[in-house]
């Protein structure tokens, strides 16, 4: 029998600190957490001193698993910087604390976003982010973790990008709403880049190719369509993690979205929206 998946909830999308995410998750009942490293503008660093200790204590306390560290602060650097380049030591340095804190925790995944300074424009840019991503997956391979990729590439892209990466630790992190915000059709990512995608699947909704507040499966964002596109072709996620925007502290929405995971998550399933959730 196939496992269902975990569901979560990314620490960067809820009010308050890391350890505030601990509590707010174990409340809502969600299985785990991703966390963000943080940075300038982004929170305390996870890595500072003691944190990390606290942290995997506080979840083996109260019960969400991390899942994985998220290296947002890249956004603001440039995975894109020219070798040799300040920037580009500083994206380095960063990537090696975002696989330390994520081996820290225990989690298995390590991921980094590709978008405003890392964003990746043409062909240059893509080399370059292979380049990065290939050294970075290397590390986390040594590490047991996999390391992927966020980004808003179109299908054959994304797929150009991993293969140019080519280190089997390597994988795509897929977003169900990111390509409709670009622009893009999920389904044909999926069908383009599975092999690739990592076991970890970022759940989240919007109307117009805007984010909102709308409850997992009431936008366009083809939600269940792609967790079925990817059950079809033997990728089922290990974990479902909701990035919809939850700051403003109001538990209604996640709870709501954590049951409509729950149920999108199971075989078969087509629309939650409509199961009474």
């Amino acid at each position: 029998m196939t496992r269902a998946p975990l569901v979560g909830l990314a620490d960067w999308r809820l009010p308050g600190d890391p350890f505030d995410a601990v509590e707010q998750a174990h409340a809502l009942g969600a299985d785990g957490l991703q966390f963000d490293l943080g940075g300038p503008g982004r929170g305390a660093w996870l890595d500072a001193p003691g944190t990390l200790d606290r942290l995997r204590e506080a979840c083996a306390t109260r019960g969400p698993t991390p899942l994985a560290v998220a290296g947002n602060t890249l956004n603001d650097i440039g995975l894109t910087a020219p070798a040799g380049s300040e920037d580009a030591a500083r994206a380095e340095r960063v990537l090696i604390r975002v696989l330390d804190a994520a081996a820290a925790l225990g989690a298995p995944l390590a991921f980094v976003p590709s978008f405003r300074r890392s964003a990746v424009h043409d062909l240059a840019d893509l080399r370059r982010t292979a380049v990065v991503l290939a050294r970075a997956a290397r590390e986390a391979e040594a590490r047991g973790l996999l390391l992927a990729n966020e980004n808003a590439l179109d299908p054959e892209r994304a797929r150009a990008l991993a293969e140019e990466v080519a280190v089997p630790s390597f994988r795509l992190l897929l977003d169900t709403y990111n390509p409709r915000v670009a622009g893009l059709d999920v389904l044909a990512l999926v069908e383009a880049t599975g092999g690739w995608i990592a076991p970890q699947v970022h759940l989240k909704d919007g109307t117009a190719g805007v984010v909102g507040t709308e409850l997992l499966g009431d936008g366009d964002g083809r939600v269940w369509e792609a967790l079925a596109a990817l059950r079809a072709q033997g990728n089922a996620p290990d974990a479902l993690v909701l990035e919809n925007d939850y700051r403003d502290g109001d538990p209604r929405r996640p709870a709501l979205d954590l049951a409509r995971a729950h149920a999108g998550a199971a075989p078969h399933a087509t629309d939650p929206a409509h199961t009474g959730s």
